[in-house]
């Protein structure tokens, strides 16, 4: 089981039981001022399940539970910030088998010290019994009137990924002035796996005649495929800041792993940019403490404006994408954006070895390179190049991402990176 402030991991049934579900819920409970909290989940077959402890737990504490069924995680970060708290049960794109928890407070995930009094403190206060509200949310309209309407019609294919997309994502698409197809539909026929920025979405490209986009199961990740091609998980970051930036917005908030390039483009259009450690919930933190408008997560395709939702929308960045698509300037921007690329691989280490690991490499590199210790060692080999070697918080792997305007320095700097990860491995077992 994975425990971090984007959200309680694991595999039910196996290191994630409902004694655990009911424990987290107990100690969310406490950070519940208001009495009100909204529930949703997505398409996981053991989400009913999880959703029904959930319930439960936050009733015998006196919270009322406002329950979207399944919905997309933007829909629920809308209506808890409407509310004052929520919690999502989902595992975002982690295999089939995991499933997870989600908490939201005042619009937001939670902080490391909140998340401590979710792990450790038990609520033994019992008011009354709250009461369970089947509600709705007001997401669409509310996202129309951000995105806008198109002038020409778009045509658009929408990869759900057998997600929590599928009532919503076509919906918007379509009042936006989209026709919009859809596949992949239901989860038990999805030809792809839960996570589009590692599948090659094929069917999708396949299908596309103008414009594809591919959710993950909770719709806070999104992926576009356009002229043919998948585009990188950063594009779509990339597109997002384009967009805040015609909106006027200058003041943004990129993820340690997020490309240089969309921090170039940002400085080229008189905005400023600061970094923050991987996880959406270290994104929004620091751009609440620099009052930033925007930012996101390249690696995750993860735009956050914060105007309208504290959290990755998958949902609201589809739509602003297919806003743009017809703009002149467009294919330039994406040709900026992609005169970066970045590799990013996994290597398979138990979390209990990370932080040693992370040590010995760090004494490998600090005698050579220039390094950044904000997340794990972010070592900057020039200008335009940098690797970046952290623990996971959502899986016992090391990440290992590297990033050049020169490809072929690119292989090699991420090769000698994955090599130097696993000779420490090695010696440290």
């Amino acid at each position: 089981m994975k425990i971090a402030i984007s959200g309680i991991r694991g595999v039910y049934g196996n290191d994630f039981f409902p004694e655990d579900v009911m424990k987290f819920c107990n100690g969310f409970s406490k950070l519940i001022k208001n009495g009100k909290c909204a529930i949703g989940r997505d398409t996981r077959t053991t989400g009913e399940m999880i959703e029904k402890l959930v319930s439960a737990t936050l009733l015998e504490r006196g919270i009322d539970v406002h329950n979207l069924g399944i919905a997309p995680t933007p829909i629920v970060f809308r209506k808890a910030k409407e509310i004052g708290a929520g919690i999502i049960i989902t595992s975002s794109h982690n295999p089939l088998e995991w499933n997870g928890l989600k908490f939201i407070i005042n619009g937001r995930g939670i902080t490391q010290e909140e998340l401590e009094i979710v792990k450790n403190e038990r609520n033994s206060n019992r008011p009354n019994i709250g009461k369970e509200i089947i509600t709705e949310s007001n997401y669409i309209s509310d996202a129309v009137s951000i995105i806008g309407k198109l002038k020409k019609t778009q045509h658009v294919t929408v990869d759900i990924g057998g997600g929590s997309a599928k009532k919503i994502a076509p919906k918007l698409l379509q009042e936006i002035g989209c026709q919009v197809a859809t596949i992949n539909d239901e989860l038990d026929e999805c030809s792809r796996g839960p996570d589009p920025t590692s599948d090659k979405l094929t069917e999708l490209i396949s299908k596309t005649k103008n414009v594809g986009f591919a959710f993950d199961l909770d719709s806070d990740r999104v992926i576009l495929v356009m002229n043919g091609e998948k585009k990188s998980s950063d594009i779509t970051l990339g597109l997002g800041v384009v967009k805040a930036i015609n909106l006027g917005i200058k003041k943004f908030v990129l993820s340690i792993d997020s490309s240089l390039a969309v921090e170039k483009y940002i400085i080229k259009h008189g905005g400023q940019v600061w970094r923050s450690k991987v996880g959406e919930a270290n994104v929004i933190q620091m751009m609440i403490e620099n009052n930033a408008e925007a930012g996101g997560e390249g690696s995750s395709g993860g735009f956050i404006l914060k105007e309208f939702n504290m959290c990755r929308d998958g949902l609201l960045t589809s739509g602003l994408i297919a806003s743009m698509i017809d703009d002149e300037s467009i294919q330039k921007d994406i040709e900026f954006f992609e005169s970066f690329s970045q590799i990013r691989n996994k290597v398979p280490i138990e979390s209990s070895l990370h932080d040693k690991v992370i040590t010995m490499m760090t004494k490998k590199v600090e005698a050579k390179y220039k390094i950044d210790q904000l997340d794990g060692i972010k070592i900057n080999i020039n200008d335009n190049t940098w690797s970046l070697i952290r623990k996971s918080n959502t899986e016992d792997v090391i990440r290992v991402s590297t990033e050049s305007n020169d490809k072929q320095l690119l292989e090699k700097i991420q090769s000698e990176m994955i090599k130097k990860v696993e000779c420490c491995y090695e010696e440290i077992k």
